[in-house]
């Protein structure tokens, strides 16, 4: 379990010798290469389907980066600049699977449009009684 007043204070210790400016620039740094990975591997066919892939390539990478952190008690990798350009490594790796989930789901959706819930549902039930 991490100590919260360590882990506060390392934190702060890492603000104040990086910057805040220098935290956030890097952070957005990974999500934006992150998201351009992405986008170009497998252009969005849409406008719509740019945006959603900019929100969920970026949604991806704070919430996974930041759980895979946390679960792996990782903060300490923040206290020197190698150890946050690894953390950055990690927000990037976190944010490249979530596109490819999102647009799976949208293309499941759009297909059963105008499918009801039942019909959606026993199709899940089928899928699952065959796997």
């Amino acid at each position: 379990m991490v100590d919260l007043v360590s882990a506060g204070a390392d934190i702060a210790a890492a603000i104040k010798s990086y910057g805040v400016f220098f935290i956030v620039l890097m952070a957005l740094t990974f999500m934006l290469l992150a998201w351009i990975v992405v986008v170009m591997t497998r252009l969005p066919k849409s406008r719509r389907e740019w945006v959603v892939s900019l929100i969920s390539t970026s949604v991806g990478s704070i919430a996974g980066g930041g759980f895979v952190i946390q679960h792996f008690d990782l903060q300490d990798w923040s206290k020197n600049m190698f150890g946050a350009f690894a953390l950055g490594g990690l927000y990037f790796l976190c944010g490249l699977p979530v596109w490819a989930l999102i647009r799976w789901t949208f293309n499941y959706i759009n297909a059963r449009e105008d499918s009801t819930i039942l019909d959606v549902a026993r199709e899940v039930k089928d899928f699952k009684d065959k796997f």
